[in-house]
């Protein structure tokens, strides 16, 4: 029913906003179904926009549920269609996608289709606490990075420090771990500086500047680019490299809801192009073998075929992370694909290096779980892992 949809719209139209509409024993699907479901999801650039627009997203919420009238009819089977004003919206919401310059539909454009509609629940409710659509439009505008010019370096950092967003596709489909280094949200890293220098080395490099960590599950290479992010927060790193972003792309996301042809390429296109306008984002890709294939169906192009040329002219860096036996199935077999990956082998740390990484992130642990760990019973869990827990890795398995 829906197409051209953002992942997150698509949640809203296809599950959020169904589940409100029968919750409401509806039999149909109004805009109020869909903006209280984007409200409630609580993501999203038409959330940060009315945040930023200082509205109290609780009393919306309150005062559009208050508004839908309660259905008579029993429980509903399959989807609630949608009316004649919903049709409406997602015809306004195309729109407003358009003349944004955006190939997608997302949450901001479902928010702005529902205010322009002439004497809604939500336009009248923006009204009255004084946010015409124009200033909402120029908000979305703001964080989407509308205007997503190449800047040089300098004014790349003012952007950034204005907290303005120049790759709203890449936000929807990865974290940035640079950011959540910066709120600190990341756990500390321990004991892994030979492998984070290393990946430093590597990326510092003008050609051939692409690392892949390969090491067995659990063994800590997802943490050791968690690290380099901290160390870019904190100005620890060479100039080359100051200001740059660590991203984790969400591949599963990018492939979920491209069912013709065509559209797995034009979401990875659209990532890339982001990427290359901007030139600060180091790409992290987990389980880095899944792009051979992915997004491939009925002869299209799939994802490593559409990245080699952009990694082998060093317009495009990235940290791959695979297993050894994974490394050797999928990227050995492609020689133009392992040329362009240095490979940094992962080990598993020892018992005595697991206590002390452990020691180090125990206070995380504490804090959540609300208990104490004494050193004992951290040489405990590391000894007995190590022991009795033989199909898993340290330091993961403790």
């Amino acid at each position: 029913m829906f197409k051209g949809l953002t992942q997150r719209a698509q949640k809203v139209l296809t599950i959020l906003a169904q589940e409100e509409a029968k919750r409401f024993h509806s039999e149909q699907l109004l805009p109020e179904h869909v903006i209280l479901s984007l409200l409630k999801d609580g993501e999203g650039v038409a959330v940060k926009a009315l945040q930023k627009a200082k509205v109290d997203i609780g009393e919306m919420q309150l005062e559009i549920e208050n508004s839908i009238p309660m259905g008579k009819g029993g429980l509903i089977l399959g989807d609630v269609p949608p009316s004649r004003r919903g049709k409406k919206i997602l015809e306004e919401s195309a729109e407003e996608a358009r003349s944004m310059g955006h190939e997608y539909i997302g949450t901001e454009h479902l928010l702005l289709a529902a205010v322009r509609e002439e004497g809604s629940m939500v336009a009248r409710y923006l009204a009255r606490h004084g946010i015409a659509f124009n200033v909402l439009r120029e908000i979305i505008g703001r964080i989407n990075g509308v205007n997503n010019t190449y800047q040089s370096g300098q004014a790349r950092k003012k952007n950034l420090a204005a907290g303005r967003k120049t790759t709203p596709t890449l936000d929807e489909f990865s974290r940035d771990l640079t950011s959540l280094a910066r709120e600190g949200k990341l756990d500390p890293v321990i004991d892994r500086k030979k492998e984070i220098k290393r990946v430093i080395q590597i990326l510092a490099r003008r050609t051939k500047n692409n690392p892949v960590l390969i090491g067995e599950p659990g063994v800590g290479k997802t943490a050791i680019v968690e690290g380099l992010a901290q160390l870019i927060v904190q100005g620890s790193i060479p100039s080359v490299l100051a200001g740059r972003r660590v991203v984790t792309l969400d591949l599963a996301s990018l492939v979920a809801g491209t069912k013709y042809r065509g559209e797995f390429e034009e979401r990875l296109k659209r990532v890339m192009k982001e990427i290359l306008k901007t030139r600060d984002v180091i790409l992290f890709i987990d389980e880095l073998h899944t792009i051979i294939g992915a997004g491939g169906a009925e002869g299209a192009i799939d994802a490593s075929n559409m990245l080699k040329p952009a990694l082998s002219r060093g317009e495009l860096q990235c940290i791959g992370a695979t297993t050894l036996n994974e490394y050797k199935k999928y990227i050995e077999r492609d020689a133009a694909l392992e040329r362009r990956f240095q490979a940094i082998y992962v080990d598993e740390p020892t018992v005595e290096e697991t206590v002390e990484i452990l020691n180090g992130i125990k206070d995380q642990y504490a804090k959540h779980h609300r208990v104490t760990y004494t050193y004992e019973a951290l040489e405990t869990a590391a000894n007995l892992s190590s022991r009795y827990i033989t199909e898993r890795f340290l330091p993961d398995k403790a």
